[in-house]
């Protein structure tokens, strides 16, 4: 079965850390360009940072830029986003998705731009 599986969200305080997870199943991550999404309640989803298929190229939202880091083990098959010094206003529900295609910095937060969705995992923080 093809899928992409995130997980490692959770209840974090303020300042606290998670790294989520976004394991494939049924098919390989490699050559593959890798982002994660976010969207909170009331809100669009956002692309938070994405992570490319080749050179492990970064991209990264403003918000989470030196809280948040993106990397990939492509032995594993998952790609990581540790999330750092962690902020109420980052509780959402956190999507990664994947596409074949190398990202540049103006598409890669657009949805469309990816072909493949995992289903989410919620991070709340909260005190």
């Amino acid at each position: 079965q093809v899928q992409l599986v995130e997980s490692g969200g959770g209840l974090v305080q303020p300042g606290g850390s998670l790294r989520l997870s976004c394991a494939a199943s049924g098919f390989t991550l490699d050559y593959r360009t890798i982002g994660w999404f976010r969207q909170a309640p009331g809100k669009e989803r956002e692309g938070v940072s994405c992570i490319s298929s080749n050179f492990g190229i970064t991209y990264y939202v403003d918000s989470v830029k030196g809280r948040f880091t993106i990397s990939r083990d492509n032995a594993k098959n998952t790609v990581y986003l540790q999330m750092n010094n962690l902020k109420p206003e980052d509780t959402a529900v956190y999507y990664c998705a994947t596409t074949r295609t190398f990202l540049y910095n103006y598409n890669w937060s657009k949805e469309r731009a990816y072909d493949f969705w995992g289903q989410g995992t919620q991070v709340t923080v909260s005190s």
